[in-house]
């Protein structure tokens, strides 16, 4: 079978390559913002507060229920490569969680999701309509957040950041069971539902630190390569990895349709007859996992998930060499980590 050609990768001077010998860790960023992080958590548990108590009962069980807060604390991690000695970043981060949050909320109602960290998702336990409501709430206090903060120039940010997650969703929407969907379509819509806010996250501390748009847009392209990256890898993982590493129901992505770039890969690639099952699988009718395990067959033969994986690792890289310009220091190391980790986790 055709494989992708090598995916070339530019390593700029006073940058770490991708590749290294021990187990890349988050520790190294955890470590750095575990005191900004204080602040971010008790801002996030004071506001996620309401009078209706089913509102503070939903939003902690996905608040609280594992995960790894990556996108505030990448806001926090580029303020200290920026040296930014003030306060307003934690805050922001928090608002940057809530709009995470708000959309995991959405998303899990709009895919029926039964499974997020290894827990019952919210809509399950408590409805649809609860889960909506709950995700709108949370939105508006990201918003409050931003407004106290005073700058234009975040609101605008965060605010744009907002409206393309939204649409990104709405195109994965448009493109759900469409078998012809492109590569380039594809990463238009995780460059929106995915990279936008990890761009926007990063972006934000540059305005705080009150630095050039060029440091803005070294940061925001961080974040959008970083991004990138992580999405592809958990498309890629969807059909290798188990629920249990996962977190969700396996096999989520092929039973609703979804269309990533391990299908693209494998339906580009197929015969005939693999062709016909990718398109009857995508449109519902083949979604037993007898179908799942023999999509997987067909995602190795075809080398689409070892393909997708390059892929992740060439915009991690991309990510890495953004930060070319930036003095080295912990706070560097740690974000170029973050990138390495995001990649290895599906190895």
């Amino acid at each position: 079978m055709r494989r992708s050609g090598e995916l070339s990768t530019v390593v700029t001077n006073n940058v770490v390559p991708i590749h290294r010998k021990s187990e890349p860790s988050l520790q190294p960023i955890l470590d750095l913002v575990a005191g900004g992080m204080n602040q971010v958590n008790a801002v996030i548990l004071d506001r996620m507060q309401s009078r209706i108590p089913l509102i503070p009962e939903l939003a902690g069980h996905l608040i609280a229920g594992g995960g790894k807060r990556l996108r505030p604390m990448l806001t926090l991690a580029c303020a200290k490569l920026l040296e930014y000695s003030g306060d307003r970043h934690y805050k922001l981060a928090a608002a940057v969680e809530f709009i995470h949050t708000a959309t995991l909320l959405h998303d899990d109602v709009v895919d029926g999701s039964g499974m997020r960290r290894g827990k019952r998702t919210a809509n399950i336990i408590w409805g649809n309509p609860a889960s909506v409501l709950v995700g709108d709430f949370l939105f508006s206090r990201s918003f409050e957040l931003m407004v106290e903060d005073g700058s234009l120039r975040v609101l605008k940010i965060l605010a744009n950041a907002s409206a393309v997650i939204a649409e990104g969703e709405v195109n994965q929407l448009t493109a759900q069971r469409q078998i012809d969907t492109s590569e380039a379509k594809y990463l238009e819509i995780i460059g929106a539902k995915t990279a936008a806010l990890f761009s926007a996250a990063c972006r934000i501390s540059a305005v705080v630190a009150e630095r050039d748009e060029k440091v803005e847009d070294a940061l925001d392209s961080y974040g959008r390569y970083l991004g990138i990256a992580f999405q592809l890898v958990d498309d890629a993982i969807d059909y290798v990895s188990d629920e249990q590493t996962m977190g969700k129901d396996t096999g989520d992505d092929f039973r609703d349709g979804k269309i990533t770039l391990p299908v693209i890969l494998a339906y580009a690639r197929g015969d005939d007859q693999a062709r016909a099952f990718w398109k009857d699988a995508m449109e519902g009718r083949r979604v037993s996992d007898d179908d799942l395990l023999h999509a997987k067959q067909l995602l190795q033969q075809t080398d689409a998930i070892a393909d997708t994986l390059a892929k992740a690792r060439f915009y991690g890289q991309q990510a890495i060499d953004t930060l070319g310009a930036f003095p080295n220091g912990q706070a560097k190391a740690a974000l170029i980590e973050a990138v390495e980790f995001a990649v290895a986790r599906a190895f």
